[in-house]
């Protein structure tokens, strides 16, 4: 069986597949990585499923020798470099390392988390049915620690079929990120509400996979800031006694006491997260519709996706891509008014 040996990474290098779900309302989140597309887009450049657990790296990379056989492998999120043997691979192309060779993933040049995808994932034991690695609940990774120097990592698959390209680049500019309001915008002044709107924020250096704090104008309450603890779904905005959002995301805690003025909507939150301390960060309002509208977008978008991976004997075509379960939250027009609400969330 193939295994990587880790030979050095970041403090932040974990196993990350699409989340633990079902067991929120006993306190436990659901993880997952951090950018979720980048997770999908690595996996489908190595055959596999796209929630398959994967290396998730944190600004700094790390090196990995490949011992008794061969694995094909592919990086996407955050713009850093993937190198075989001092090779450069190209951006979102897989590639094949064979035993005793060395796979490298340079640091960040550009955003915050990079995925590397092996072919079959690999065969760690799952926790409450994930590998995600979940700090503060001490679950999933490599026996329930993150990534480290001196393990091995035994890798489920063996290359297959021809090495596959992405031929549109990887999107982590800065920009505004549209969220649905509440639920509890109603303990907030319209000026408050207002201040989010329409001022600019900055990413803290209070930021980490449990969420980011922001710097800027606060925000008023218009009757405290104490609420009686409900849930918080990832994106929630939360607005403590300080005025400062807190965007809560992949490690959240499950329920919170402090009011929330927003959600951050799914389709934006892969951009969000790959925002460094000191990035600009605005918000612009839409509705639960142009939430769900935007979903269905970023599905049309992988599907586009598909249809650029090309290779000599072929590529992924488009209605396998849009058969895989590529975002969660996805919804069908068939489908009822609880599935729209999670999407909008």
């Amino acid at each position: 069986m193939t295994r990587l040996v880790v030979r050095d990474c970041g403090a932040g290098t974990t196993i990350q597949d699409a989340g633990r779900f079902g067991y929120q309302r006993y306190g436990v989140g659901p993880a997952g990585a951090m950018d979720r597309i980048a997770l999908a887009v690595a996996n489908l450049l190595v055959g596999n499923a796209p929630g398959t657990g994967a290396i998730e790296f944190a600004l700094f990379g790390g090196s990995f020798l490949v011992e008794d056989g061969d694995v094909r492998v592919a990086l996407a999120g955050a713009l850093a470099d993937l190198r075989i043997d001092g090779e450069a691979v190209p951006v979102l192309t897989s590639a094949t390392a064979r035993a005793g060779q060395v796979i490298s993933v340079g640091p960040a040049r550009a955003g915050v988390f990079m995925v590397l995808a092996v072919s079959g994932g690999f065969t760690l034991k799952a926790d409450l049915g994930s590998q995600s690695f979940h700090l503060r609940a001490g679950l999933g990774g490599v026996d329930r620690q993150p990534v480290k120097p001196g393990q091995k990592l035994a890798v489920a698959g063996t290359p297959a079929g021809p090495e596959l390209t992405v031929s549109r680049a990887p999107n982590v500019a800065a920009g505004a990120y549209r969220i649905v309001l509440g639920p509890q915008d109603d303990y907030f002044t319209d000026a408050g509400i207002r201040t989010l709107t329409e001022q600019a924020y900055a990413v803290s250096a209070q930021a980490d996979r449990m969420g980011y704090r922001l710097t800027g104008p606060k925000v008023e309450h218009a009757r405290g800031y104490n609420i009686v603890s409900d849930g918080i779904v990832t994106g929630s905005i939360q607005v403590p006694g300080s005025g400062e959002p807190i965007v809560l995301l992949a490690d959240r805690q499950t329920t919170g006491g402090y009011p929330k003025i927003a959600t951050i909507i799914s389709a934006d939150l892969p951009r969000f997260v790959q925002q460094r301390p000191g990035s600009e960060v605005r918000f612009t309002v839409v509705s639960r519709a142009e939430a769900i509208a935007a979903a269905r977008e970023q599905a049309a978008m992988l599907a586009a996706v598909a249809e650029g991976l090309k290779a000599a004997g072929g590529g992924l075509d488009a209605e396998r891509l849009l058969s895989l379960n590529l975002i969660d939250g996805w919804v069908d027009a068939r489908r009822g008014e609880a599935e729209e609400t999670r999407v909008a969330g």
